[in-house]
């Protein structure tokens, strides 16, 4: 099975305060990390992969350009290490291609005994019935 990186030097990274705790720093560092990455423009993914990811990721995805943002840390190095991780693992979700599903058709039993069971439940509801 193919291995499906992005390359780097794909990945554009911009910068901002966070929101949130964070002490005094918080009005001074700009730690929050937004990636951006062009995936049409992409050589290393296959194009069925990344219709794939168009159709399952579409909230990330403006005038297509993916948009993966993290203030999960403090520091701007893990947060951007988290917005790669955060790509990484949605291209694996979908770098196979999902089973085809085969219909196949109930057994003899089964039909035999839902049968069964649809003749017992109408007597027992025809039981209750009253003449008058």
């Amino acid at each position: 099975m193919k291995d499906y990186k992005v390359p780097i030097g794909e990945l554009k990274f911009s910068f901002s305060k966070s929101s949130g705790a964070g002490g005094q720093n918080v009005n001074k560092v700009n730690t929050k990390v937004t990636l951006k990455w062009d995936n049409g423009k992409n050589k290393s993914l296959s194009k069925a992969v990344k219709e794939r990811f168009k159709n399952k990721y579409q909230g990330y995805l403006f005038d297509g350009t993916v948009i993966i943002k993290s203030q999960k840390f403090r520091d701007q190095s893990r947060n951007i290490a988290d917005c790669v991780n955060k790509l990484n693992f949605m291209i694996e979700a979908i770098k196979t291609a999902p089973k085809k599903r085969i219909s196949t058709n109930p057994t003899k039993a089964a039909v035999e005994k839902r049968l069964r069971d649809k003749r017992k439940l109408s007597e027992k509801k025809g039981r209750r019935k009253t003449n008058f």
